[in-house]
């Protein structure tokens, strides 16, 4: 059985004529999104890149207590964003500038001015963000990332930039915040070395670099992990998986890092 994941390509209203190495577009496809199949060892967990010649929706997604609640069946969503490329200018717009009451967000949504009351975050490569259920979010224009989050389709839109699709805007101001988004839940990572991304209440998420670290092991003992290769190739059970794919490891110890190659490595919380 392989450890390299299946790779479904997306394509959508604002997607890429043209996606950056390794990726190649469908002839005539506008691809907005790469999706690894989640295996069943993690099928709370979905790795998947994003490409944004536009920006997408302004949007939202529930808790798992209210995705419960609403007699949904499915898990919420949390996500986390690394941003691996962006144009100068590019900009993530997350939780609100100034606190927003439910009808104010509402009003926002109808018009289009949601936009202008969210507090915008000019990015580039390394900055790395976690996006709390609740939250409301966009990803602008000219940026690519890769998105780690609870496996999860529930997405409610209260504003797309005048495209025809569905907007939920009942749904979405009902499980909103109307606050900023945490400073601590934001950061740049440094050029070098393993670092600790989140720990729980979900997932976790470390980068690695040229090998396993002792305290990264032991977080990761005992479960499957996914393994997201940065920049060049790591191996799983001896199998090479190459930047721009994702690979299942039943165990860390089947993990190989070389010298001077970073990789995401990632787990639901009690893997």
């Amino acid at each position: 059985m392989s450890a390299r994941l299946a790779t479904r390509m997306f394509a959508k209203p604002w997607g890429r004529d043209r996606l950056p190495p390794p990726f190649i577009n469908p002839s005539g496809a506008r691809i907005g999104e790469v999706w690894f199949e989640p295996p069943a060892e993690l099928d709370g967990l979905l790795v998947k890149y994003i490409f944004t010649p536009e920006a997408l929706s302004v949007q939202v997604h529930p808790s798992d207590a209210q995705t419960l609640a609403a007699g949904l069946g499915r898990q919420g969503k949390e996500e986390c964003w690394l941003v691996i490329d962006a144009e100068p200018g590019a900009a993530l717009g997350i939780g609100f500038a100034k606190p927003l009451e439910a009808d104010a967000m509402r009003a926002g949504a109808l018009d289009g001015s949601i936009e202008h009351l969210l507090e915008w975050h000019r990015v580039k490569a390394g900055d790395f963000f976690y996006i709390s259920a609740n939250t409301v979010h966009v990803i602008g224009a000219g940026i690519s990332l890769i998105e780690v989050q609870q496996n999860s389709d529930i997405t409610y839109r209260l504003y797309d930039y005048g495209r025809p699709r569905e907007l939920h805007l009942a749904e979405g101001v009902a499980v909103a915040l109307g606050a900023a988004h945490p400073a601590k839940l934001r950061f740049h990572l440094g050029a070098d070395g393993p670092l600790q991304l989140v720990e729980g209440p979900h997932f976790r998420l470390d980068r690695i670099e040229g090998g396993l670290p002792a305290s990264v092991a032991r977080r990761y003992a005992g479960g499957p992990a996914l393994v997201i290769p940065l920049s060049g190739d790591v191996t799983i059970a001896g199998e090479p998986i190459a930047r721009g794919e994702c690979g299942l490891a039943a165990s860390v110890a089947a993990l190989k890092v070389p010298d001077g190659v970073k990789a995401l490595i990632a787990a639901t919380c009690g893997s």
